[in-house]
């Protein structure tokens, strides 16, 4: 399955926090939208990766890729916040 993830995240020196947010997936995607920094609406702001390149580049995702579809996470060192909401789902909601 395909995220759509920042360029910052791909970064070396890349720094927290990591933002999440899961849309539907559709066809080979699955729904997620991760970035560090400031979120933008530059089309080319996020880019495809896979999840187990995501996973390998920062293991501490693994468990909130399995969150549903609506859901949003904030990860730091020692921080984790997770909330969920159907206004989520919706593409310009972010």
């Amino acid at each position: 399955m395909i995220a759509g993830v920042s360029r910052s995240l791909l970064e070396p020196g890349w720094e927290w926090p990591i933002h999440g947010l899961r849309h539907r997936p559709e066809g080979r995607t699955c729904g997620w939208y991760i970035w560090t920094g400031e979120l933008s609406e530059d089309p080319d702001f996020f880019v495809p990766l896979h999840l187990q390149h995501l996973v390998d580049r920062v293991p501490e995702l693994r468990a909130l890729l399995a969150l549903a579809p609506g859901s949003r996470f904030l990860l730091a060192p020692d921080y984790k916040d997770v909330w969920t909401g159907k206004g989520l789902l919706d593409a310009g909601d972010t």
